[in-house]
């Protein structure tokens, strides 16, 4: 009996958020019939593809203790480089390269700040958010390009009938689920952002984890700026605005703990996917525009919230069981 209870408590706790997810889509399905149509949820599981993307790369961030408020520019910035590359030399692998590599460079420079200089990540992002919206306004003079080509395949197109970006997002997330659970720098992650100093007591280079974990995210990101450049069939210095912050709002929805230490990969899909659905239905059943704002801005407070709650309630548990024995 006990180990039955034992392998409940197991299913409960991994898959609580999945039956979160049917059970939210279930009574979006009742709000609005077209919910649930087959050509609806492709087209939100292909428009979030580019924030559940950026959500993994936020989650091993923020599991790290660290976090990145300059994805949205990053992904204006490496995606019209990327565009650029590719209208000299139209071959999509150079256009992924040069995007992956301009995106790793800002992330880059925000890991030295934070992990040589000891800027608090929130102040060293910000300022790299400013700093690459302003080269992706500067570089294009302010003007969407435009003239693509076939570099739309890969926000447009499909294999077998599933479209490209559906198939990349995919795969990145088992990429990165399974660096979380199966490499060293998973492990170190989860080490460094539940507690830095016994990361370091135990042999365990802080400096070379935080590099290490904004540069995967900085591939993540220009990985998304390629798919988002061309599903919008365009390069546009001003796009990308907000993903950041519904990046983050998907991966503390999925459960990943603003604390650190917490989180996991499929937690930032489904996190992602319930904020791309919620948007969906909002837009299905004409909510205002302004009430969705508001929204998702208590989402984002009542997420925020809960990680705190049950932050607190695990610690409580843990001092119980201390004084136990």
């Amino acid at each position: 009996m006990k180990n039955k209870k034992i392998n409940f408590q197991k299913i409960k706790t991994r898959y609580s958020l999945v039956l979160i997810m049917i059970i939210f889509m279930g009574i979006c399905s009742l709000a609005n019939e077209n919910f649930l149509t087959v050509n609806n949820l492709v087209n939100v599981l292909r428009q979030q593809s580019v924030i559940v993307i950026i959500a993994l790369g936020e989650m091993l961030l923020v599991i790290g203790g660290m976090i990145d408020l300059s994805a949205g520019s990053v992904v204006a910035l490496s995606g019209i480089m990327s565009i650029t590359a590719y209208k000299a030399v139209p071959n999509l692998f150079i256009a992924f390269a040069v995007a992956i590599a301009v995106a790793m460079v800002c992330n880059l420079f925000n890991a030295m700040m934070v992990s040589f200089f000891k800027v608090p990540a929130f102040i060293a992002t910000l300022a790299s958010m400013t700093t690459a919206r302003g080269l992706a306004l500067w570089y294009t003079n302010g003007q969407n390009v435009y003239g693509l080509g076939d570099y739309v395949v890969i926000g447009q197109g499909d294999i077998f009938g599933i479209p490209i970006p559906i198939i990349i997002m995919l795969i990145v997330a088992l990429i990165i689920h399974y660096l979380t659970i199966h490499t060293r720098l998973g492990r170190s992650i989860y080490a460094v952002g539940g507690n830095s100093n016994a990361a370091i007591a135990s042999g365990i280079n802080v400096k070379a984890v935080q590099i290490k974990t904004y540069l995967t995210h900085g591939v993540l990101v220009g990985i998304a700026a390629v798919v988002y450049m061309s599903r919008i069939n365009g390069g546009l210095p001003n796009g990308g605005q907000g993903f950041e912050m519904d990046a983050l709002t998907a991966a503390i929805i999925g459960g990943t703990s603003f604390t650190g230490g917490i989180g996991t990969a499929l937690g930032a899909v489904i996190g992602a996917y319930v904020v791309g659905f919620l948007n969906n239905i909002m837009n299905l059943i004409s909510v205002n525009s302004y009430v969705q704002q508001v929204v998702r801005g208590l989402i984002i407070a009542f997420a925020v919230i809960w990680d705190i709650y049950v932050k607190e309630k695990r610690s409580t548990r843990k001092l119980k069981i201390k004084k136990n024995k």
